[in-house]
């Protein structure tokens, strides 16, 4: 409780709302690359659903960092490829919390609650948006 109450603090006394909102468009290309992966493995490749969305996080999580690097990001950005490598390798170790998040939600949803897999992965995705926002924030590009 302590750890959630001043995550609170410091969203409100750092809160950015223009890199929120770049953040929240690359997150948005992400959605895209991870929607379309998603449903073009499960659909015509035959995988199943959550191997499908595995695939597809991992692959917007990838594009997402790089957009964040040049985008979101970029007043914080380092010329230094073992930066960029470092940083990606964090912003992954990040994402998987969210991908837990993300998974979690979109297997809660569809096995249980019986919603489409596609629009249970987009409240997966909403679910996990604020924690990949105040890591990134606070250990990414800190």
């Amino acid at each position: 409780m302590v750890y959630l109450k001043q995550n609170l603090r410091f969203i409100q006394k750092k809160f950015d709302l223009l890199r929120f909102i770049k953040f929240c468009l690359v997150g948005g290309t992400g959605t895209l690359i991870n929607m379309g992966l998603l449903w073009l493995l499960t659909e015509f490749a035959g995988l199943p659903y959550l191997i499908s969305a595995a695939i597809g996080i991992e692959t917007s999580i990838i594009s997402n960092y790089t957009f964040h690097t040049f985008f979101t990001f970029s007043d914080r950005r380092s010329s230094s490829m073992k930066v960029f490598f470092l940083r990606l390798l964090k912003y992954n170790l990040v994402s998987a919390g969210g991908l837990a998040i993300n998974i979690g939600v979109l297997w809660l949803l569809t096995e249980v609650a019986g919603l489409y897999y596609l629009l249970s992965n987009l409240c997966g995705i909403a679910s996990a948006t604020l924690f990949r926002y105040v890591i990134s924030l606070r250990w990414t590009w800190r």
